[in-house]
């Protein structure tokens, strides 16, 4: 596996080692071992799958307090715009904007850990992903910020006119009002 910090303090990009013949193909995705080396969380708690359509945008997302998660983010089957908002305050990247593709032919995850907002759109005609949660899902500290928050300003790769969300998407309070991570 190939681990490398993306240009945020603590997200990291994992890139398995491939193996294809004309069979298809074998690769480990995850490795306690491998991963505590690092630094990574060894041990998860929940596991998620989500499958959606062309033009649907889920997020941004997070758990706040002494609910916040970490997710290891990955598509199974087509692909994604990843998208990561650092919230922690005090941050030097705080409010600054990650983004990148996963897909199944690359392979790549995503660690996205406490103290970040998460969400992608999808690029392909339906996607499947994957992710590992470090905490449980709690609703009572379940939070969101506007996914076309002016001050933010993510390029979500998707016609605005062809955006599909959810109702608490498009209701979620702007960058400046939300909710204030506060966890560790």
């Amino acid at each position: 596996m190939k681990i490398e910090e993306a240009s945020m303090q603590g997200l990291i990009m994992i890139t398995p080692e491939k193996h294809e013949d004309e069979r298809g193909y074998f690769f480990e995705s995850f490795r306690a071992d491998v991963f505590k080396d690092h630094g990574l969380p060894d041990r998860f708690v929940q596991e998620n799958q989500s499958k959606s359509e062309y033009g649907v945008i889920r997020g941004l997302h997070y758990q706040y307090g002494d609910y916040a998660q970490g997710k290891l983010v990955r598509t199974i089957r087509g692909a994604i715009w990843d998208v990561v908002v650092d919230i922690r305050p005090g941050s030097v990247t705080f409010g600054h904007v990650f983004t990148t593709e996963l897909s199944a032919e690359n392979s790549v995850q995503l660690w996205v850990p406490k103290g970040f907002a998460h969400g992608f759109s999808v690029l392909s005609e339906t996607a499947v992903i994957q992710y590992k949660c470090d905490a449980y899902y709690a609703p009572a500290s379940e939070a969101g910020i506007l996914w076309n928050d002016p001050e933010l300003y993510i390029d979500w790769q998707i016609p605005e006119e062809e955006v599909k969300l959810s109702d608490k998407d498009r209701n979620h309070p702007s960058f400046q009002d939300h909710q204030p991570f506060g966890g560790q």
